[in-house]
This record gives structure tokens, sequence and C-alpha cells, in this order.
């Protein structure tokens, strides 16, 4: 949609844009229409009904029954069809398909850092296959981000201290913007970068050539050892820590009685202050490493648990085909490991 080539959205390159935009477009068509027709019906009663002869008084009305149940039922039912398509498309936007691929999402004063679980690693700039579903588990290493896909319509917040996620599904391939939507400081409006959605052949020669130091799971194995994590997270659950063998997506019942889920940001919240909450039967011996791991370094450590919940994984990406010509690594950065043996 455009006007002398302008245009008035952007470009509908996701598989629920349409439905975000026609849902748009129907709300915006119904409040201009009763907003027109209560203008005219006032114009046309002023009109009409304007007083006649001086000290003429109005003629006493006590209600109309019929009248009443149109103006009541008509406006429940155009709500209420608003409400489920809105509530259609909410739920569509916030439960991605069982098998998709995942990105992590890290949010800093200013600037987006995407890795991809095969080890590349890129700044400002995301890079997707067409036609596969993307999920991208967020955060923040600083203050409140928002992680907007104008494109793909949809955002989410990126909160510091906890993970959040959106998925997508590209439709098109193209380069389009990400910005992020929360004021976040002097060069919020600096914070903005874009998303490249490329042929799957494409993305998996671009994915081959991108990964740095092994993938995120290696990484995370690798930070597992340095800290000492191996000599108390035991498979066979002899350690003096729980053994991390299938407990993604499980519940965990705590030394408090309650239960939790554990989900990434029960994995998270484990390394960072691992005394929030303790698992049933064990005492709180881990220290805690707020301060001691960045932001992308625990990404590795949560993706290296995953791979012990093999059931908990979605279907891994097809094997990356032999590239014809070298793919670009720019914009990638390599994080050094901040922490340290205990």
């Amino acid at each position: 949609m455009s006007s002398k080539g302008v245009p008035l959205f952007p470009e509908a390159a996701s598989s629920f844009a349409t439905n975000v935009d026609n849902l748009y477009l129907f709300i915006i068509a119904v409040s201009v229409f009763f907003g027109v027709a209560v203008i005219i019906a006032m114009v046309a009663f002023g009109i009409i009904f304007k007083q006649k002869k001086p000290g003429e008084v109005g003629e006493r009305i006590e209600g109309n029954l019929a009248l009443e149940l149109l103006w009541s039922i008509i406006p429940t039912i155009i709500s209420m069809v608003m409400f489920g398509w809105g509530a259609q498309a909410f739920f569509e936007m916030r439960v991605p398909p069982a098998e998709t691929m995942t990105v992590y999402a890290v949010g800093k004063q200013w600037m987006w850092k995407f890795q991809h679980p095969e080890g590349a690693r890129e700044i400002n700039e995301l890079h997707v296959p067409l036609g596969k579903a993307v999920k991208v588990l967020i955060t923040s290493e600083d203050v409140l981000h928002s992680l907007y896909f104008p494109s793909f319509r949809t955002k989410m917040d990126a909160i510091p201290g906890r993970y959040s996620q959106l998925w997508f599904e590209a439709t098109k391939t193209g380069t389009y913007h990400i910005f992020c939507t929360e004021y976040c400081g002097t060069n919020h409006s600096g914070m903005i970068g874009s998303v490249v959605v490329m042929e799957p052949q494409e993305y998996q020669a671009w994915l081959a050539g991108g990964s740095v130091g092994g993938t995120l799971a290696e990484r995370g194995e690798k930070l597992f050892s340095e800290l000492a994590c191996s000599t108390c997270h035991m498979d066979s659950g002899q350690g003096r820590g729980p053994s991390l063998a299938n407990i993604v997506g499980a519940t965990a019942e705590l030394a408090d009685g309650t239960t939790v889920v554990r989900d990434e940001n029960y994995l998270r919240e484990s390394i960072i202050n691992s005394q929030a909450k303790i698992v049933k039967g064990y005492q709180p011996l881990m220290p805690a490493f707020q301060g001691l791991i960045n932001e992308e370094n625990l990404v590795a450590l949560v993706e290296y648990v995953k791979t012990k919940s093999p059931a908990a994984r979605p279907t891994p990406a097809p094997a990356a085909a032999p590239a014809a010509s070298t793919a670009t690594t720019d914009g990638m950065q390599t994080p050094s490991a901040t922490g340290g043996k205990n």
C-alpha cells in the first residue's frame, strides 16, 4: 500500500503479517464508519430538530426498546469479532511451532548481538532462511530494549535478567529493518539493524562460513569445564548438585515445596543466582556467577545444558552444503569467556 511511492505500511514479509494488517485495517474501517455515521447523525438531527419558534419545547421521549437493542447488540457483535480475531492473531504470534530454529539475541547500548546455535555470531544483522520458523530468545545486557521486525509485524521487549521470545516465518527473501522500540538512552535512535532473508541453500552456505570457535553448545561445554561445573553436576546424579540430564522442560520440586518448570529462564537464573531456587534434596552450595559471566557466555552455557535433554530439543537443521564461494563474516564478534573457576 503506497501513495506516490511513499509506503503506508512496511512490506508484509512473514506468515502472519497479512493477518495482522487485515485486522488493523478492519478496526480502522469500523472506527471510521461509526465516527462518520455519528457526525452525520449529529448534523442531521441538529438541522431537522432545531428550534423553529421561540419558546418551543421538544417532545419528551421515553425510550425506544428496538433502537436501544440495536445500538447495544451490533457494537457488541463487532467488538467480539475484533476480540476473537485479535486473540487468534496474538496466540499465533506468541506460540511458536513445535519445530523451530533458535537464535539468541542480546540487546546492549546500543546494538543487537545475535548468536546462532551453529556458532555464527552477528552484530546488528541477522541472517535467516526463507520458509523456516525462527524463534528468537531475547535478553538485555543493561537496560530495557525492544526488538522489532516491522516487516514481520512482531516485536518483544528485551528485559535484563530474563529471557523473552518471539518467532516468525519469513515468506519473502530480501533485507528488512530491525529497530529498538523502547527508549534506551542517548543513541536509542541508532540502535538499528537488518534481517537478511535468504534461500535455504544460501543460508546453509552462509552458516557454514560464519561459524567461529565451534558451535554455541561446544563453547558452553568448554565453559562448563572451565568453571568446574562438572565436578558437582554429574550425569550419574551422585554429585553435590542435581544431574543436568533430561531436565529441560521437566518440572522440579524445590526445597520450599513449590515446583518450577526448567526452561531457559530457570537455567539462566540458576547460573546467575544459584540460591534463588534450591532443588529438593540438595544444599545451597553452588556459588552465584552474577557479574562473572556475560550474557553471550550465559547463552552458550544454557545451550550446552539443553543438549543434555535431547527429547526437549527441536529437530536439527539439515547439514550445510559445501559453499561454492566464501561466505561473508562481516559484523561477527567473538566474545571472550569471563568466568573463572571456583
